[in-house]
């Protein structure tokens, strides 16, 4: 197992990629903690409970610094550390910019962005008294080459890009890694959506001519999160099928 007795904390961890992520830390022996406002984030943490994994659920905003604060206070006293944290969660509010209100533009820097600065300075402490520390934060392809109608997400990410970077020269000496992973297109509730003639034209512009599902995203997380990646650290691993080459 290679997340054996490590204690994980995952945002947005109670659908899609999230989801995932979740459900393959738990199985390679990881005790899971999913941080997510949506209620079916239990039935997540039960369904790895009833496979023999060990996870939990709390319903938290990671907008909420008090809450954030709270929450990762009780995970290090019930386990005596925080091995690792999944900065997941994350919304769109897709328009172009002369169309974008400042409404839709404020919350998604609130989750993307804030809400990325929240859950890591609130793990940090935690991670430098163990000396130990991985972080992975959600970015995307979009934050790396833009696209239209995301200004608000595609600054949002291309800043997680930057804020990995940045923490791997503060907390590298604690023994503390921080990565950021770009996916592209991946089969979510969001991409289900979306018309099947455009979903074609969508594979057609992909080198490999198909999807990520969320498995394939989540095993780069485990990459990074894991002890075969302890000398890998301010990198983005883009993991989408060749579109940004």
């Amino acid at each position: 197992m290679r997340l054996k007795d490590k204690i994980a904390i995952i945002t947005g961890g109670a659908r899609g990629i999230g989801q995932a992520v979740s459900e393959l830390f738990a199985r390679e022996g990881a005790t899971v903690v999913i941080l997510d406002l949506l209620p079916q984030g239990q039935a997540v943490a039960d369904g790895i409970t009833a496979e023999g994994g060990k996870a939990e659920y709390h319903s938290v905003s990671v907008t909420d610094k008090s809450a954030v604060e709270d929450v990762f206070s009780q995970v290090n006293k019930n386990y005596g550390k925080i091995d690792i944290l999944i900065n997941n969660a994350g919304i769109t509010r897709d328009r172009t910019l002369e169309k974008m209100s400042e409404a839709e533009w404020d919350a998604v820097i609130e989750v993307n962005l804030k809400g990325v600065f929240l859950c890591t300075q609130a793990v940090v402490p935690y991670m430098k008294a163990n000396k130990y520390g991985r972080i992975v934060s959600a970015a995307s392809n979009v934050g790396l080459r833009g696209n239209f109608g995301q200004t608000n997400y595609a600054a949002t990410k291309a800043g997680v890009i930057a804020m990995a970077k940045t923490w791997t020269v503060e907390f590298g000496k604690h023994g503390i890694t921080a990565n950021a992973i770009a996916p592209g297109f991946t089969m979510t509730d969001m991409v289900k959506q979306i018309p099947e003639e455009h979903f074609e034209t969508i594979k057609a512009s992909i080198p490999l001519r198909t999807v990520a599902q969320p498995i394939d995203i989540a095993y780069g997380y485990l990459y990074l999160a894991s002890d075969e990646a302890r000398f890998v650290s301010g990198i983005c691993l883009t993991i989408d099928g060749g579109t940004s080459r």
